[in-house]
């Protein structure tokens, strides 16, 4: 189940709340009780499998060119 992060407008107060995605909007009370908050944007790193890297700038072979040589031309 996805986490959304709010903020508390009346006492500042940061919290998380696991809910479903299509409750994502629904109003949401901090832990000390206030009903006014605001749900704040995320940053989400998504990516390949764990443990995989990128390439060295360069590698692939071919010149070293924004794409590795074999595409760019």
């Amino acid at each position: 189940m996805p986490r959304y992060e709010y903020r508390c407008r009346t006492c500042g107060d940061t919290f998380e709340l696991s809910r479903p995605m299509a409750e994502s909007a629904a109003p949401a009370s901090c832990p000390a009780g206030h009903d006014d908050t605001v749900k704040l944007l995320s940053a989400v790193a998504v990516g390949g499998t764990a443990g995989a890297s990128a390439p060295a700038p360069g590698a692939g072979g071919g010149g070293g060119s924004c794409c590795g040589g074999g595409c760019c031309g």
